[in-house]
């Protein structure tokens, strides 16, 4: 009987230090923010590794990532929880392929800071075209349809024969 009251106890004192979590606030330091990548061809892609410690006295708990352009895509190996003074990542990867020329992105971070709503992570980085032609963007995306086997095609029929409408009056 006295070990259900031991286990009861525990059990109760593991879920009320649980809400607490939330509730605490940490920092947190990030390091090699405001990055200059090198340039990269357009459509070639660019993994971003941010290395983030935290610095204070609770676990930090990332809640949401929000990037600035559709073209980041954050990783599954992002850390979303780290212990007291450790240290974990924010992975991402960069598509080049909608962007010419000087592209500055901008990752918010949104958690149980202490010092702020959000923290923001920026990388910027010139995405040069090819030497002998530049594509457009609908010749790029024919390329990466191709590459995935053309399946819309086998279903929604290829876009240079679909048919035709008529206006109803």
């Amino acid at each position: 009987m006295n070990r259900v009251y031991v286990i009861g106890f525990f059990l109760m004192l593991l879920l009320a230090s649980c809400a607490d979590i939330k509730n605490m606030k940490t920092t947190m330091e990030v390091f090699d923010n405001d990055r200059h990548y090198y340039p990269v061809l357009t459509g070639q892609a660019l993994d971003v590794v941010f290395k983030i410690k935290n610095t204070g006295k609770a676990p930090l708990m990332i809640s949401d990532i929000i990037t600035s352009c559709g073209c980041l895509l954050v990783n599954s190996s992002t850390t979303k929880h780290i212990p007291v003074g450790a240290e974990g990542v924010v992975s991402l990867s960069y598509n080049s392929a909608k962007n010419i020329g000087y592209a500055k992105h901008w990752i918010e971070l949104y958690g149980n800071f202490s010092n702020s709503e959000k923290h923001e992570l920026i990388f910027d980085v010139h995405v040069v075209p090819h030497a002998d032609y530049t594509r457009d963007y609908e010749e790029m995306f024919l390329e990466q349809k191709k590459k995935g086997g053309n399946i819309e095609d086998l279903v929604d029929g290829k876009e240079n024969n679909k048919g035709y409408y008529m206006d109803l009056d």
